[in-house]
């Protein structure tokens, strides 16, 4: 039976799964699994969703072993296999790539971009027209000030997109859960922790955005909702004229 914080997250899911009707009957999800809180979340739910509804949709999860030394890759195996969930793992050299001597500037940036080509390319090998990701409220405002911070714009990742002429659709059914509601549900459930072992995962350029947006928040706590809401609340009439190229 679940409790009210499965069904609190269930329900939150299922909120943004309907809003951008981002699942069909018999789509063919392929879901990115890091071995995060996040990603171990959306599956699970995903999963549970499927006894509820009238529906009928395919999992598959994808990980990529980017290449570092003790990579949990077996670990996850073992943890999905337990679980009954469907699994592909692909081996590859891209953190090795992302921090070469070439590219120490910016190790993050190509290690996601490989990452990303890849994940299409292997939803499409699976016959999968959906992409699951475990991207949530915090990863979408702190995408927003990334944006405007490091690229001069105002833009981040949204809860549904289409790809190559629809061929594929990424999703993010996590869009309306906050990192906290997140890292709770999956302590309480008991989800394994898979150790990072990327050498700079801890010093990017999220995460002094993260930092920043943490300190704000402590201040007032509804300074994330307000950010969050802002960013379909937009008013262009308020808001600068391009700058001419």
């Amino acid at each position: 039976m679940s409790t009210y914080k499965d069904k609190a997250v269930l329900r939150a899911v299922g909120r943004a799964i309907h809003q951008y009707e981002m699942i069909s009957d018999r789509d063919r999800i392929a879901v990115g699994m890091s071995g995060g809180k996040d990603s171990l979340t959306l599956m699970w739910a995903l999963h549970e969703r499927l006894s509820r509804i009238p529906i009928h949709y395919s999992l598959v999860a994808i990980y990529i072993d980017l290449g570092f030394e003790g990579d949990p890759a077996h670990l996850i195996e073992d943890y999905c296999k337990k679980m009954g969930y469907e699994l592909r793992v692909e081996h590859t050299n891209y953190g090795r790539q992302g921090h070469s001597e070439e590219n120490r500037e910016n190790p993050c940036f190509l290690c996601a971009r490989l990452r990303r080509k890849r994940l299409f390319e292997l939803a499409d090998e699976l016959d999968c027209n959906k992409l699951a990701l475990g991207h949530h409220m915090d990863d979408i405002i702190e995408t927003l000030f990334l944006n405007m911070c490091y690229s001069g714009e105002i833009s981040t990742m949204v809860p549904c997109q289409s790809f190559f002429k629809g061929k594929l659709t990424v999703i993010r059914p996590l869009a309306f859960l906050d990192k906290s509601t997140i890292n709770r549900f999956a302590e309480n459930h008991g989800f394994p922790e898979f150790k990072n072992p990327c050498p700079t995962a801890r010093i990017s350029k999220r995460r002094e955005i993260k930092k920043m947006l943490d300190g704000l928040y402590q201040t007032n706590k509804k300074i994330k909702g307000n950010i969050f809401r802002a960013m379909s609340h937009v008013k262009p009439d308020y808001l600068l004229m391009p700058t001419p190229s």
